[in-house]
Order: structure tokens, then C-alpha cells, then sequence
């Protein structure tokens, strides 16, 4: 009880040397507030980057595999020179897999192409396609918003229908219903059918989802070359209930070697990619903007503490009559520390709260205008005030150290020197 009694008489006291030097507070707040919103700003904008990767890598599927030209990342034994070289996966590819996969439960063939759109006056030129056949929906994650997804007789007869993502949707008929309206793509008439719900920034699936356009393959085919060796072609096989993604991965390999009449001593031409590689290749990531974050703040942190700690001093300084009155009618040596130890906390700790609070707002603002889902968590407010009043207790040690060993002879006589 004495202990607390004690540290609630060093907070009034440190209260009111802040409120009565308000100038100095400001001045000495900046440093920190600068500081805190420096280091929690980049850890914010990191917790929204890697919410939105793992989210997108987890929508791919934990028990999907991509089978694609290039790999997701690069091994010591591989060489770009040798994979530009590879064919890029085909309907051969596909067809091998659905006929000799016994751990696959579904499949869909993705052919990526960059085509003009456009509906009256509206265009969208270099826009994203993806041609795929059927099942696309069972291996991938999207809802259809409007409208609804293509028949099977679309997909086998190559029918004009296309299903659109959100943007793409709005750039082309702004207010108007896209549903059953006809696009041009690539100068053919195209109907549109369905409009996928928009997902928002973070996508890193076959493209940016609410830009992608969709269209049966057999349809693409009339102007997408299949059997160019450059085309963007991607094989998504989804495994079977019981099945890990590594057996089907070691069986869609074997089959896609004996496809491929590969010999034993011939390395793989084509890649089988899982979403836990690229969870691993941004890890790196991830890890190296952590130690940028600290790096950053830390020197205004820095700064910030010194600029406390010549407070303190000066703080010191003009109170040093009080300490001696202080020390003269019996106060310890703990106390003293104990008083200016807390005016250094709460200064340090109130700046913190301000950067915090900067950093509430920038978020508001960040999600208005470009609808981003960006937070400032539980978590970071805790490191923030935890940083801050570890560094006024650093800071402000060294100006309350001087004032707890001074002589309360020499204190008193300070005011009259």
C-alpha cells in the first residue's frame, strides 16, 4: 500500500510538470509520436499484407496442386534457359490426368490470354481471359454475385458466353445490368451470362479476380494458339477427400512423365506448384520488412528518447530546490527516482497514444478511399505502449538517477548559488 501510495504522489507530480510546461511537452511528445507511428504504421500495413497473401493462398487451396510451365520457385538445379525451353501444360496434359488420376476428385485446364473488351463506347483494352474448361468452380474458390455460372453444353460446344469479373463488369457497363448484354471480345460477340462477387485488392489467383473474364476453352480456341510454346496455360487438380497434396502431386508427376514419354534420367518439363511453396517464399518476405519496420522507427525512436532525456535534464534542473526540500523532510532516494522516472514514462507513453492514434485515423482513411480492409490491432497498440514506456524508462533513468543521489544541502542551496 505504501508503494502505491508513494507511485500516485510521483504521477500528480509528473502530471502537473507536464501540464505546466506545455510547449516543452509538445516538443518532447513529437520525437515519440513520430517514433510510434513510424515503426506500429509499418507493422500495420505488414499484418494487411500478409492477412491478404495468406488469405489468397489459402482460398487456392490446401489440397490443390498447379501444374504449370513454371514453378512457383526455383531450385539450385534448375535454369531459366532450360524451363523457357519446356511446352507449356495442354489439353494432352489434362486429358493424361483425368483419365489415369485415381487421387483426383476434379480438374480444369486454364488458359490465360490478354484480349481487348469492349460494349458500345466503353472499352478495356490488354484485359484478362481466362479460358478454361469445365469444373473450374469445383477447384477454385469465387461466388457468381449475378446471373449464373456456364452449363456443361457450353463448355462442349465452345458456346459465346462469358462470365465477368466485378471491375471488369463496371468499366464496361458502368450503371447498366450486364446480364445478357453481348461484349466484344477480340471482335467476337460474346454474351454475358454471370458477374463474379467482387473480392477486392489482395487476389493472387489466376489474375486479379474482379478483372478476369471467363470463357469456355472450346470457344477461346478460335483465337487463343494452344500450341504455342508461350502460352499461359495452368492445370489445377483438386485431390480426392483422404488425399494430401503431396501424394497427388507425386502421382500427377509420374503420370505427366509417362505422358510425356520421359526418360528416367530426363529431369521433369513442367512444374507441379502448391500454395505452401509460395507460404514459404514470402516468408523472407515478410521477415525482411519486419527488420526494415524496426529499422525505421528506431532511429525516430531514438531520436525521440533523447530528446526525453534533455528534458528530463532540464526538468531536473529547475526543480532541483523541490528535491532538496523533498529530501530534507525525508524523502528516499526511491521516491525521487521513482517521481521523475514517472513523468518520463508518461510523456513517452502519452506520444506513443498519439501515434497511435495518427495511425487510427490513416487506416479510416486508407480503407475510404481505396477500400482496403486494413486494421490497427490489439496487438500493435500493446507493442506500441509497451515501446514507448520502455523508452521513457531508458530515457528518463539517467536525468532521475542525478536527482535521487543529489544532497539535499547542496539542492536547497542550488536556488541561492
Amino acid at each position: 500500500m505504501k508503494y502505491l501510495k508513494l507511485l500516485k504522489e510521483s504521477v500528480i507530480l509528473a502530471l502537473g510538470s507536464v501540464m505546466i510546461n506545455k510547449l516543452r511537452t509538445f516538443l518532447t511528445l513529437s520525437g515519440i509520436t513520430i517514433g510510434i507511428f513510424s515503426i506500429i504504421s509499418v507493422f500495420t500495413v505488414l499484418d494487411w499484407m500478409e492477412k491478404a497473401i495468406r488469405d489468397s493462398i489459402s482460398s487456392m487451396g490446401s489440397n490443390v496442386v498447379y501444374i504449370q510451365k513454371y514453378p512457383w520457385s526455383m531450385g539450385a538445379s534448375l535454369k531459366w534457359w532450360d524451363i523457357i525451353r519446356w511446352p507449356a501444360v495442354a489439353l494432352d496434359d489434362y486429358h493424361a490426368i483425368a483419365g489415369r488420376s485415381t487421387r483426383t476428385e476434379s480438374l480444369s485446364l486454364v488458359v490465360g490470354h490478354s484480349a481487348s473488351l469492349s460494349y458500345r463506347n466503353n472499352s478495356a483494352g490488354g484485359a484478362a481471359v481466362a479460358a478454361v474448361t469445365d469444373n473450374l468452380e469445383k477447384v477454385l474458390s469465387f461466388e457468381i454475385e449475378k446471373g449464373r455460372y456456364f452449363s456443361p453444353y457450353e463448355y462442349t460446344s465452345g458456346t459465346n458466353v462469358a462470365v465477368l469479373g466485378a471491375e471488369t463488369a463496371e468499366r464496361l457497363f458502368k450503371d447498366e445490368n450486364p446480364l445478357g448484354k453481348e461484349i466484344k471480345l477480340q471482335g467476337r460477340k460474346v454474351r454475358v451470362i454471370g458477374i463474379l462477387k467482387k473480392e477486392g485488392e489482395g487476389g493472387i489467383n489466376l489474375s486479379n479476380i474482379d478483372q478476369i473474364t471467363i470463357i469456355p476453352l472450346n470457344f477461346g480456341k478460335n483465337f487463343i494458339n494452344l500450341r504455342n510454346r508461350f502460352v499461359n496455360t495452368q492445370l489445377i487438380v483438386k485431390a480426392k477427400p483422404g488425399v494430401n497434396v503431396q501424394e497427388l502431386s507425386d502421382e500427377a508427376t509420374m503420370i505427366l512423365r509417362s505422358a510425356r514419354r520421359l526418360k528416367p534420367v530426363e529431369p521433369e518439363n513442367f512444374s507441379v506448384n502448391t500454395p505452401t511453396m509460395l507460404s514459404k517464399g514470402f516468408d523472407p518476405v515478410f521477415t525482411g520488412i519486419n527488420i526494415g519496420g524496426w529499422l525505421i522507427g528506431g532511429f525516430s525512436i531514438l531520436v525521440g528518447g533523447f530528446g526525453i532525456a534533455n528534458i528530463m535534464f532540464v526538468s531536473v534542473k529547475e526543480r532541483t530546490n523541490m528535491i532538496g526540500i523533498q529530501k530534507a523532510l525525508g524523502a528516499k532516494r526511491s521516491f525521487i527516482l521513482q517521481q521523475f522516472l514517472a513523468e518520463s514514462v508518461l510523456l513517452s507513453v502519452i506520444g506513443g497514444i498519439f501515434g497511435i492514434f495518427l495511425i487510427f485515423i490513416g487506416t479510416i482513411a486508407v480503407n475510404y478511399l481505396y477500400e482496403l480492409n486494413m486494421h490497427l490491432t490489439f496487438s500493435n497498440i500493446m507493442l506500441a505502449i509497451v515501446i514507448s514506456g520502455v523508452i521513457g524508462i531508458i530515457a528518463g533513468y539517467a536525468p532521475a538517477y542525478s536527482a535521487a543521489r543529489m544532497n539535499p544541502v547542496d539542492a536547497i542551496g542550488y536556488s541561492f548559488s
